[in-house]
């Protein structure tokens, strides 16, 4: 799909939402709470919706990439085509001209800023409790506890980030659905934690992404991340689905697991 008929497309998403959002204030039926899927990776163009980064764009020495996965043995399990992938080689090692200056062991993507004639699109997740991903997780085992998931706002400062850590249960490899409550996500400012936290402006996402984080954690090594889509759903949609079909899943409290 071409840049204007994304563009257009999203004003289109605007344009209805300002009038179901106007048609509500004159007492329509609430708000849908059903599941919502915010990105999928499962072709050429979504994939293209991502921005990536790491280190080496100051002088370090991690890759990353993202790209798509085609092969059937790794998608058959969850029924799709094709799914994205999160890989480099985490380093926590720097170029000589800025040793001292950046720390090293830094990667991540996120979706790209999407324009319309209003603004950039952004996303309301005020009635959904649950960040959901689908994701598998490879790599070494040395940087298999060093992701985060991140999300931008519409904040008082542009440098804002909310975080909260990826944690799996499954094998490498294994494909499972983590739920993150947005409640649970922690205000970062310049990669420290903020004194102040405040409510995340649930009303006004501006991107979504993940991150491996291993200079914070001393890990280095290959890194792999497979990830299908990242969803929102409510406390109901984080059961188990129909027996027979994909049913792991892991909640998470702040960084505790039930």
């Amino acid at each position: 799909m071409s840049y204007w008929s994304l563009y257009f497309n999203r004003t289109s998403k605007v344009l209805r939402e300002s009038i179901s959002n106007v048609l509500l204030m004159k007492g329509a039926d609430a708000p849908a709470r059903a599941p919502r899927t915010l990105f999928t990776f499962n072709s050429k163009e979504d994939i293209k919706q991502f921005a990536t980064g790491c280190d080496a764009d100051m002088g370090g020495n991690s890759t990353v990439h993202l790209d798509l996965v085609e092969t059937p043995e790794t998608n058959k399990s969850i029924g799709k085509p094709a799914t994205g992938v999160f890989w480099g080689e985490m380093r926590l090692d720097v170029k000589p001209s800025v040793h001292g200056k950046i720390r090293g062991g830094y990667a991540g993507f996120r979706n790209k800023p999407r324009p319309t004639m209003f603004g950039d699109l952004t996303e309301d997740v005020s009635l959904h409790q649950y960040l959901a991903l689908r994701v598998r997780v490879g790599g070494d085992e040395s940087t298999r506890n060093s992701y985060f998931v991140n999300v931008q706002t519409d904040s008082i400062s542009s440098h804002d980030l909310w975080q909260h850590r990826l944690y799996f249960r499954k094998a490498n490899n294994a494909w499972e659905d983590i739920f993150i409550p947005f409640d649970s996500f922690v205000r970062t400012n310049a990669g420290e934690i903020t004194e102040s936290q405040i409510t995340m402006n649930k009303e006004k996402i501006k991107s979504i992404g993940v991150s491996i984080l291993g200079g914070m954690s001393r890990a280095a090594g290959k890194y792999e991340l497979g990830i299908d889509s990242i969803r929102i759903v409510n406390e109901e949609d984080t059961m188990p689905a129909l027996e027979g079909k994909f049913q792991h899943r892991s909640v998470m409290y702040a960084d505790y697991w039930i």
